[in-house]
């Protein structure tokens, strides 16, 4: 039977009643290299093609203060090259580096004074050109010509290329708080291509244009926090939310932090979070799992294991006492958001929240229906559970319409909240919910890609298993099972909560 025929079908059976159809099994193959390397294969024939990726085990949470947004730079680095890719000139390029690292050393130095004038009082800003010392500029320059000099022996984009002149497609990464992941597809007959680019990237990297990165993700943050309406402010209440834990810290990284980051401190964090027995290989496509896993042998195990294994995150977050608040002035519509805390990946609980999550909200849940059509309170409004690797948070929140406050959106929110907590949900409404969960178990077989990006994201979070097992766990949830999690989780001191009105200026502007 036909993907498509078989979604059709599942669309009219979860109309009505209960899902009949059974649940649909990725058939995951695991196997672990004698580095430590794990690998995973799903073997589809309907095309020609391969997903291939992998995950490596590092996110912005295995990060400190004063080296925060490395793990997303190294998104970046991971695409420079090789000896044999991105460069004229290894040689060259090997001496440039190392001129450049040596410079970079004194640069720090003089960095190290600037901070002390700011700290003194006699300079406002260590950011501003104005600010920077004599010695500093003239290093400056002299860094500049090495950067002007190794750009006539770069080849920019090179891994990239390769890929596409052979039939790649779709290669790109991604850094969250837990994992970083790198992924692409191609055809079937270039799997051993894709075996050497992304062993060889791992066995071999060259961190060329390092400092040029680190001002390329800068502006990468410049764009997403600092030029966005609501960007700092949502900075700023993560940062509060979090007291403890390293998730209140952004992924992109803080300010001060990524311009200093040096080469030495990325080799030490590579050396320990891109060691093989901290990553997973994905394949899912068009082959044969044998042959595969024996080319993965062949070219992975290269690699040699680390010396030692990445250390689990072990700050907790601490129990909150109170209730957290912020408001705010932005350029945007008013609105409240509220996050409180919640579980992990895998725990027990984290199925009745994301249950819960689906009930209140898309335009036919209860914060929809109660907000916008029936209280005309709201023009928007949104609810999910973040189940992470090492805490969880739940989130809900709404835009307030015309005429209306982020304190009526706040109360009517508290309200649908305290319905739940008193009066389980209906066995129709909770249906209509499962079999949204049901119908997802039909589209993770929509492609090779789609089912590559579960595995790597369950992979990152801890366990793969879950793209097979979690459906029966989100079946097997209760109505009391709701009414229970809203009763332990949605509590006052639990929660922090942001509201955000116009500026004055804003308020003007659209009054006119």
């Amino acid at each position: 039977m036909r993907l498509k025929f078989i979604l059709r079908m599942a669309g009219l059976v979860l109309g009505v009643g209960c899902v009949s159809l059974p649940a649909q099994r990725v058939p995951v193959i695991e196997k672990t290299l004698p580095n430590g390397m794990r690998l995973l294969l799903v073997e589809r024939h309907d095309d020609p093609s391969i997903a291939g990726g992998w995950v490596a085990h590092v996110g912005s949470a295995n990060e400190r203060p004063g080296i925060t947004g490395i793990a997303h730079l190294f998104e970046h680095m991971m695409f420079k090259g090789t000896p044999t890719i991105g460069t004229l000139d290894f040689a060259r390029d090997v001496e440039i580096i190392a001129a450049q690292e040596a410079l970079r050393d004194q640069m720090r130095i003089e960095e190290a004074r600037m901070r002390a004038a700011y700290r003194a009082g006699t300079i406002d800003d260590v950011f501003k050109p104005e600010n920077r010392t004599a010695r500093y500029r003239e290093l400056e320059q002299q860094f500049n010509e090495l950067i002007a000099e190794q750009r006539k022996i770069l080849v920019k984009n090179e891994f990239d290329r390769i890929y596409n002149r052979a039939g790649g497609a779709g290669m790109n990464a991604f850094t969250s708080d837990d994992m970083t992941a790198y992924f692409i597809s191609v055809p079937a007959n270039k799997l051993e291509l894709w075996m050497w680019m992304e062993s060889e990237r791992i066995l071999r990297p060259v961190f060329r244009e390092f400092y040029a990165e680190r001002d390329v993700v800068f502006e990468e943050r410049r764009m997403r926090t600092e030029a966005t309406p609501l960007g700092k402010f949502a900075e700023t209440f993560n940062s509060m939310f979090w007291e403890s834990h390293p998730y209140g810290w952004p992924t992109v990284g803080w300010p001060s932090d990524i311009p200093a980051i040096s080469k030495a401190q990325a080799d030490d964090f590579y050396a320990t979070y891109y060691a093989p027995q901290n990553i997973t290989l994905v394949l899912v496509g068009d082959f044969q799992a044998g042959p595969a896993a024996a080319l993965a042998e062949k070219y992975f195990s290269r690699i040699p294991r680390g010396a030692q294994d990445a250390p689990d995150v072990v700050t907790l977050e601490v129990k909150q006492p109170a209730e957290k608040r912020m408001d705010a002035e932005a350029e945007a519509n008013p609105q409240v958001d509220i996050l409180w805390h919640t579980v992990p990946f895998g725990h027990k609980d984290s199925y009745p929240l994301a249950i819960l999550a689906q009930i209140l909200s898309t335009r036919t849940g209860r914060l929809y229906k109660g907000l916008v059509l029936t209280n005309d309170i709201a023009t928007e409004t949104w609810a999910w559970q973040g189940a992470q690797k090492w805490a969880g948070l739940f989130n809900i929140g709404g835009e307030a319409k015309d005429g209306r406050t982020p304190a009526e959106v706040e109360a009517a929110i508290y309200a649908e909240l305290d319905r739940l907590a008193r009066e389980e949900v209906s066995a129709e409404e909770l249906q209509k919910v499962k079999n949204n969960f049901a119908a997802a178990e039909y589209r993770k077989l929509s492609s090779n890609l789609a089912i590559l990006m579960q595995l790597l994201q369950y992979d990152g979070l801890g366990n793969w298993h879950e793209i097979n097992d979690a459906a029966a766990k989100y079946q097997a949830v209760t109505a009391a099972d709701v009414q229970r999690v809203v009763q332990t989780y949605f509590t006052p001191e639990n929660r922090a909560v942001a509201t955000y009105v116009r500026k004055p200026e804003a308020r003007r502007k659209s009054k006119s």
